[in-house]
């Protein structure tokens, strides 16, 4: 099942609504969805993470993450070019079903095109257009691309609907094609606007245009002016048409079975997520479903061995007993006359296997020798009857896994029916941002990750009545404490945090503490004739020292005000507000690793909340640098 295409004009609204919300965003990771889909996940320092997915139909920001359905071959390219790249810009030449993602960084700048229309496509061109890969190669008349070829857009599809006035509509009256057609094919426009467009303006859309009068041309004109219009302003009341297969607009367009969505992105993020959910479920159904009629062909053919073998054997030792028989009737020589008959009888005959006796019983040949009695020469064919007679237990052996393995894949295809699934991304508190935690008496301590957050966290959310702290250790945050906390615990507990989440942590470097002072001795500009580094401030007056009790964090899943939270913080402060947790140290293992760790140490307790946090969130939370479990502790 394909995904709807996106009109030209929707892609307008969409790339002016996604260039306004990712300004200032970077790239921090790409998933892969399917094999037509890209998931870029878009971090600012100071707002929420933004997921924009890149489909060969479209590209639309998401409020959900769609678990791998399967193995998109651009991402590992993408990430190697893009990650850490600013979104710099989205562009859509005129009303194309193009569009033109610009990421730079680091010096150098890429540019990401999205093909919108027949089967879509996914490049990744250089600065100066050179492709660097593609989701397919394309040779067709009018244009090629391939890896190493300058990239071309295609050529346009028809006059823009922009810029067409009352003149261009005129033509109309010349032809002989319904006017929803001549829409279609003159403005490039999709069949739900082409059809819905006249009937806006209450004409029928298969009315001929040579036998429209001015005032329907008109009217027709006015119709698409403002529909066009309301859809790239956003001056539109989105729906979900669900006539046949779910469709998103931005306009209702003659359809009685609709649903009224909040807005357009949202409805088109729900339909094409379905969709390609449903997608990845057809997908994996029919692979386990081809799994399941190659095994059944297995299993027909180990059934059919078995008969074979069976049969064969007991043919073997039929003609074994005939040579007694043989005997008793003076035939003392298979190569005699009355031998024949006897033989066949039984199914057998006397052959030359090049240039050897042997007996051809069925499908096999026996070699024996002629000058040999009757009796070895049985003795002999009975030990081939049994020797095949145990082949089928073998063979049955076989049958019983080939039976399992098919149970095993029914069960697969029926599960797999539901399996696809997609999360929905819960909206994160303005502290999540940063380093976090609360103290062991309520109070929330906030700190930076790095130079631009440690500006963020100072500027924008220092108050008079916190407590900021900092450590004379180069790559300290800064934390707040925000209200100063209650008691020394709440200080004792933020100095620690503040001395784990720097380079101590990295460096092991025990004994260390830190300080805090009040917001007005903190100093956002540097003295006169020098300079402050983004993310460092200047500190007057009296420095309160605290040394951290130890090198030790915990990590636990706690709840607050009816939210889930991952948290990672000093062990007293963590134990108050979470029944279960993980408490790490520096050295052991780098980040990634622990994060797994952490992770399956909290899923084993079965701490409610855990799996809602993917590996990306626990590698956040933690410390920068290795480190390993000391110890965890679990209340049931």
């Amino acid at each position: 099942m394909r995904i709807v295409a996106l009109a030209g004009i929707e892609l307008k609204y969409l790339v002016g609504r996604i260039s306004e919300e990712t300004q200032e965003y970077y790239v921090s990771n790409i998933y892969g969805i399917d094999r037509d889909s890209i998931l870029f996940k878009l971090h600012h320092p100071d707002r929420d993470d933004i997921l924009l997915v890149v489909s060969t139909a479209g590209v639309w920001i998401t409020s959900v993450r769609i678990q791998q359905i399967a193995e998109n071959r651009l991402v590992r390219r993408l990430r190697d070019s893009l990650l850490r790249m600013r979104l710099e810009k989205i562009e859509q030449p005129g009303l194309e079903r193009l569009a033109y993602l610009t990421f730079g960084g680091f010096g150098k700048r890429f540019v990401l095109v999205g093909e919108f229309f027949g089967d879509g496509n996914i490049i990744l061109c250089s600065e100066t257009g050179k492709v660097l890969a593609l989701q397919h190669s394309i040779d067709v008349r009018h244009r090629s691309l391939a890896v190493g070829s300058e990239y071309a857009a295609p050529p346009s599809a028809g006059r823009s609907a922009l810029h067409m006035d009352i003149a261009g509509y005129m033509e109309l009256k010349e032809s002989p094609m319904a006017c929803s057609r001549w829409l279609g094919r003159t403005l490039g426009l999709p069949r739900r606007y082409a059809e819905g467009i006249p009937r806006s303006a209450g004409i029928g859309p298969r009315t001929r245009g040579d036998t429209m009068d001015d005032a329907q041309i008109r009217a027709l004109h006015g119709a698409a002016d403002r529909i066009i219009s309301d859809v790239i302003s956003g001056n539109h009341s989105p729906v979900i048409m669900r006539d046949q297969a779910p469709e998103a607009a931005p306009v209702r367009l003659a359809s009685e079975n609709v649903e009224e969505v909040s807005d357009f992105m949202s409805g088109l993020d729900s339909v094409f997520t379905q969709n390609i959910l449903e997608r990845g479920r057809r997908t994996r159904s029919g692979q386990s479903l081809d799994q399941e009629a190659r095994l059944e062909g297995v299993l027909a053919e180990q059934e059919k061995a078995v008969q074979t073998v069976q049969g064969r054997a007991e043919a073997i030792g039929r003609v074994a007993d005939s040579m007694y028989a043989m005997l008793s009737s003076g035939i003392l020589r298979l190569d005699a006359e009355e031998a024949a008959a006897a033989l066949a009888a039984n199914g057998a005959s006397l052959v030359r296997d090049k240039g050897v006796p042997a007996l051809s019983i069925l499908d096999e040949k026996i070699k024996i020798s002629l000058d040999a009695p009757l009796q070895s020469t049985a003795s002999a064919l009975y030990v081939e009857s049994k020797r095949q007679a145990a082949a089928i237990s073998s063979i049955q052996d076989m049958i019983s896994k080939t039976q399992r393995k098919l149970e095993k894949a029914a069960r697969t295809a029926q599960a797999q029916q539901g399996t696809v699934a997609a999360a929905e991304v819960r909206k994160r508190n303005w502290f999540e941002r940063y380093r976090w935690f609360y103290t062991s008496d309520g109070a929330l301590a906030v700190g930076g990750r790095d130079a631009p957050s440690n500006s963020a966290v100072v500027r924008k959310h220092m108050e008079a009545g916190d407590r900021v702290f900092h450590a004379e250790v180069y790559g300290s945050p800064f934390f707040i404490l925000k209200g100063g906390g209650s008691s020394a615990a709440a200080l004792e507990e933020t100095a620690q945090a503040t001395v784990c989440f720097s380079r101590v942590w990295r460096e092991a470097m025990h004994g260390s503490g830190s300080y805090w002072v009040d917001p007005d001795q903190v100093k956002k500009s540097a003295p006169s004739g020098q300079y402050l580094p983004k993310g460092s401030f200047t500190i007057e007056g009296r420095r309160n020292f605290v040394r951290a009790s130890s090198l030790k964090l915990c990590m636990g899943i706690m709840e607050r005000d009816g939210d889930t939270l991952l948290v990672c913080g000093p062990p007293d402060a963590v134990a108050k507000h979470t029944r279960s947790y993980v408490t790490i140290e520096p050295g052991g293992s780098e980040a990634s690793a622990a994060a797994k760790a952490v992770r399956r140490e909290l899923l084993s307790m079965e701490v409610e909340g855990a799996d809602l946090y993917n590996i990306d969130d626990y590698i956040r939370a933690l410390p920068p640098g290795m480190s390993r479990i000391a110890s965890r502790s679990h209340e049931a």
